[in-house]
């Protein structure tokens, strides 16, 4: 069975005793720590006192699982087997090994797997069938910009705080797609103004900028056509000693996959099957389709021919500032058009 991390509360109180596994899979680390946090505890207070923790990596021995779950306690006590998977792929001998514990687990042991995100081939694998079947897996998704202010205001409320409309906009835009930093900034606003409803000039006061940005986050923004957060994302990297050749990897990738695309549809293949050759997952096949159709091929192709320039400005080869020609670039690609003169060489 499946749940979210917001469920998952709930589906425990439900629970008249343990499960032989559960597994918290996803890659934003706030709601996956408190996940496995949440588990753990409410195992403690079923019993299991004892813990041993496994990590997975290329030279782990899955021969060690069974040998674990067969081995008796000194004090006989209840144990979890913490599994740390992290974003190490399962080979068949090791797949069958984890079936074969799923198959007959010991009842005084609780398997906690802890894994990043999994793509669609190892959500059907024989493996995770088995963990669905026979447990509870929790999933962890980003929280997207549209749903921050509502996680926002939940949070708030646990710690007895209440956000006005503006607070909560203008903490978005401080600690944007990093929970970590929002959750701090929360308990501090907690800490200062206890059991008060929080408005702008507090959040000013208290809060400092925590956005969390990376490459990634400056090619979403590009496909969502926002050309402002792509400014400020652009900002942020230099400013964070990003190095400007990764950026205009970033940048050119992102053109090259937005041609093959169209190429592609030309020839009459399909969009799913595209995404699978370009490695587009989750809420970037729709942002990339939409792009790909309102970006003409010839415009892209101009782009990669700027993308030659600044590759020569960062070598020194082109009299001219990569960082100013990658901005007029993330312009271009976010619906801008500049139409400014080639580099001079």
């Amino acid at each position: 069975m499946k749940t979210k991390p917001e469920q998952l509360a709930n589906q425990l109180k439900r629970q008249t005793s343990p499960l032989p596994v559960y597994m918290v899979t996803g890659d934003e680390p706030l709601q996956h720590a408190e996940a496995c946090d949440r588990l753990r505890h409410w195992l403690r207070e079923a019993g299991f006192t004892e813990r041993e923790v496994m990590h997975v990596d290329s030279g782990f021995s899955w021969e060690s699982l069974l040998e674990s779950a067969n081995a008796l306690s000194l004090f006989a006590e209840r144990k979890i087997i913490e599994l740390r998977l992290g974003s190490q792929k399962l080979d068949k001998k090791a797949s069958a090994l984890l079936q074969r514990y799923l198959d007959d687990p010991a009842p005084d042991n609780a398997l906690l797997i802890m894994a990043d995100r999994l793509d669609a081939g190892a959500k059907k694998s024989a493996w995770f069938k088995e963990v669905e079947k026979a447990g509870l897996v929790v999933e962890v998704w980003p929280i997207d910009q549209d749903q921050l202010p509502g996680w926002l205001n939940q949070r708030a409320r646990t710690l007895g705080l209440e956000l006005t409309a503006d607070a909560a906009q203008l903490l978005c835009s401080r600690i944007e797609g990093n929970l970590l930093a929002a959750r701090q900034e929360l308990d501090k606003l907690s800490l200062l103004y206890p059991d008060r409803t929080i408005d702008v000039e507090q959040v000013i006061e208290a809060v400092a900028d925590s956005s969390r940005y990376d490459i990634f986050a400056l090619s979403d923004a590009l496909l969502q056509k926002d050309p402002a957060r792509c400014q400020k994302v652009l900002l942020v990297l230099r400013q964070e000693g990003v190095e400007a050749t990764l950026v205009l990897w970033a940048l050119s990738r992102e053109i090259r996959t937005l041609l093959n695309v169209q190429r592609g549809l030309a020839n009459g293949q399909s969009y799913d099957s595209l995404c699978q050759r370009e490695k587009i997952w989750g809420k970037r096949k729709a942002l990339v389709r939409k792009a790909s159709q309102s970006l003409p091929a010839r415009q892209l192709e101009a782009m990669l021919v700027i993308c030659h320039d600044i590759d020569q400005a960062i070598k020194g080869q082109l009299r001219a500032d990569p960082w100013l020609l990658l901005s007029a670039l993330t312009l271009e690609l976010s619906g801008c058009h500049l139409n400014l003169p080639a580099p001079v060489n």
